[in-house]
């Protein structure tokens, strides 16, 4: 059995307690489901299975990493609890796969590979905090679009759109509304309403459109912007 001192081995404990703790702190300010306490100890607890796994046996035939192998494990299932589904929508992806790094970053600091478990450390920091930020920009980014509709001028038109609109769970960045203009083909004043709307990631544009389209009193829906554009026509 390799020989390693106590304080070595509350060292790289500590250590552990430390990074784990770090990368926690963060998951617990975003109010994630698996957070500072939790991370701790997944990280306390692997460092403490590498330390049992390298230095608690000894032979020709033991290998110290079959133990430290089953941590991977354990944690995807801890990870997987983490993970929520609602409707379309699945949450807490990022926590499991920070639990499922933290585990190795305990493993690092167990077998006494400490620059690396720090560098992950910093580079989890870093895709948490940083990148979030870059994520949300690019996603707002992408997810705005301009929807034009057209409809006959009677009241409760703009509330029946905002309807469909609260039941999909779609945000309403902007409204503008255009002068009503009466067309002789429908003999009825005609208005067209634009939305800037912040559309979730996972939304069924196809049967958006149509829910909008079927409305009492619209005539043409479609969006703006797009190279082909996405328009349906519902004669009433």
């Amino acid at each position: 059995m390799a020989l390693i001192s106590y304080f070595e081995i509350a060292f790289r404990l500590f250590l552990a307690l430390l990074l784990g703790g770090i990368v926690g702190f963060e998951r617990e300010s975003q109010n994630r489901p698996a957070g500072f306490r939790t991370h701790i100890l997944v990280s306390v607890g692997s460092a403490l299975v590498m330390l049992v796994s390298a230095y608690s046996f000894s032979g020709e035939n033991v290998d110290p990493s079959r133990i430290a192998a089953q941590v991977v494990t354990g944690v995807g299932f801890l990870g997987a609890g983490t993970i929520l589904r609602h409707g379309n929508t699945v949450t807490g992806l990022t926590t499991a796969a920070s639990l499922w790094i933290v585990s190795g970053i305990g493993l690092a600091v167990g077998i006494g590979f400490y620059m690396g478990a720090v560098f992950a450390t910093l580079m989890v920091l870093i895709s948490l905090i940083v990148l979030r930020s870059l994520e949300s920009y690019f996603t707002r980014k992408r997810c705005l679009r301009r929807l034009w509709v057209k409809g006959f001028y009677q009241p409760g038109l703009l509330g029946r759109v905002g309807g469909v609109l609260g039941e999909l769970g779609i945000y309403v960045v902007k409204v503008d509304l255009g002068d009503a203009q009466y067309l002789e083909s429908f003999q009825r004043d005609v208005i067209t309403i634009e939305f800037v709307l912040r559309l979730p990631q996972r939304t069924n544009v196809s049967d958006f459109l149509y829910r909008v389209a079927v409305l009492e009193g619209i005539i043409e829906v479609g969006w703006d912007g797009d190279e082909v554009p996405v328009n349906m026509t519902v004669k009433k």
